[in-house]
């Protein structure tokens, strides 16, 4: 409880440097980590998206402009209406100027929304829907760590040159698993596959024996959880405990977080094709930053915590640069400058908000393969941010000039 009170408190400042410094430098810049802290997806946010913003504001140095910087926490409760509010409370009263993480694409949607109406910035880590950078972009808001299209793009073509072409979709019900399966769909089928069938099941369901014997009678030789949080783990675990791959179709995850993995275990998900943005074990660089983090946290980040910790220092770099928080201007530098750190190699941010940069295609290794608790992932291949991500040629953003 007191951990919890802690993190939904209106401000966290970061140090009391940031404190003192207030009296003598103005007005505080405030950043604010809308996320989930507390519901099925605060494993992929909540603690871990605090850490990282607090993280590189700390590492920047607790100042920009001269002024003292602070983070604001809450708690999106994964109701919209909540998040909305808040995000209009913290522009228009807090002193707000960049919103991180937003876990949860309808909210993610929706905020994005109110940091264009408010000209302030929101940037999305936590959530996946390719439609943040088509027809729901907006000028002020950026798709950081990863979207479904890529997600998609990786792992269906992997499983396609393999030779699985007919697919069979189990869909958690909501924003994110809708442009999921659907980006999913346009490879396969794109690629020559077919899909089979697919089936919707509510986000908060635990009995998933109704919509497994669905995709168990199918003739899908995939079957692809379209879904995140709890609700992807406890689809996984049915499907084992029914046999779906005993039967000879293959599960894949068409978002699998680190967490996740380390939630079903070895056992479970060993040999399970997934793209992914970023992972702890990577190289020198990735390992650098994720000691620090597992230090705080007690486990190794993820591509949202790796996420939100280069977005905010690239966000507080651009308004160094410009010399002022002006949304516009901030955002301009941001797009003009290129994104080199343990995330990303020569990122860019593009006109519809998208940042592209390689993804990676990882297979889940075996219990015989792991040498620790958090050596879970083998490279399979890398894929160039520019193959990666929805080309700008089939965008339905109106901020890009076709």
């Amino acid at each position: 409880m007191k951990n919890r009170l802690l993190l939904m408190s209106c401000v966290a400042a970061v140090g009391a440097m940031t404190i003192s410094a207030g009296a003598q430098d103005g007005a505080p810049v405030r950043i604010g980590v809308l996320t989930d802290v507390s519901g099925q997806f605060s494993h992929e946010a909540g603690a871990g998206a605090i850490t990282a913003v607090k993280m590189a504001v700390e590492d920047f140095g607790g100042k920009v402009l001269d002024r003292p910087l602070e983070v604001v926490v809450a708690d999106h409760q994964n109701k919209p209406e909540v998040a909305v509010s808040t995000a209009r409370e913290w522009y228009e009263s807090q002193g707000v100027t960049m919103i991180n993480n937003l876990i949860n694409s309808g909210i993610a949607l929706a905020v994005t929304q109110v940091a264009k109406d408010e000209d302030r910035i929101a940037i999305v880590n936590g959530s996946g829907s390719s439609r943040l950078t088509n027809d729901g972009c907006t000028p002020n808001s950026i798709h950081y760590s990863y979207d479904t299209y890529a997600l998609a793009n990786g792992t269906a073509n992997q499983l396609i040159l393999q030779g699985m072409k007919n697919w069979f979709f189990l869909t958690a019900d909501y924003a994110f698993g809708h442009a999921l399966e659907a980006d999913a769909t346009q490879i396969v089928k794109g690629n020559g596959g077919e899909v089979s069938g697919s089936v919707r099941y509510p986000i908060e369901t635990s009995d998933h024996s109704a919509f497994m014997l669905q995709a168990q009678a199918s003739p899908a030789q995939v079957v692809a959880m379209a879904g995140s949080g709890t609700t992807f783990i406890n689809a996984v675990k049915s499907a084992a405990e029914f046999g779906l791959a005993a039967s000879g179709k293959t599960v894949a995850g068409l978002l699998v977080w680190d967490t996740d993995v380390h939630s079903l275990g070895l056992e479970t998900a060993q040999g399970m094709i997934l793209t992914n943005a970023f992972y702890w074990d990577r190289d020198d660089a990735t390992r650098a930053f994720s000691k620090r983090f597992e230090e705080r946290v007690g486990r190794p980040p993820h591509m949202g915590d790796a996420g939100d910790y280069s977005s905010t220092m690239h966000y507080l770099k651009a308004v160094e640069a410009a010399g002022t928080t002006d949304a516009q201007k901030v955002m301009a530098k941001m797009r003009e400058t290129p994104i080199n750190d343990f995330f990303a190699t020569n990122g860019k941010i593009r006109e519809d908000g998208r940042m592209v940069h390689d993804m990676y295609v990882y297979q889940v290794k075996t219990p015989a393969e792991s040498t620790g608790e958090w050596d879970i992932l083998k490279l399979v291949t890398t894929i160039s941010g520019d193959d990666a991500f929805r080309p700008l040629s089939e965008s339905q953003c109106p901020l890009v000039k076709n």
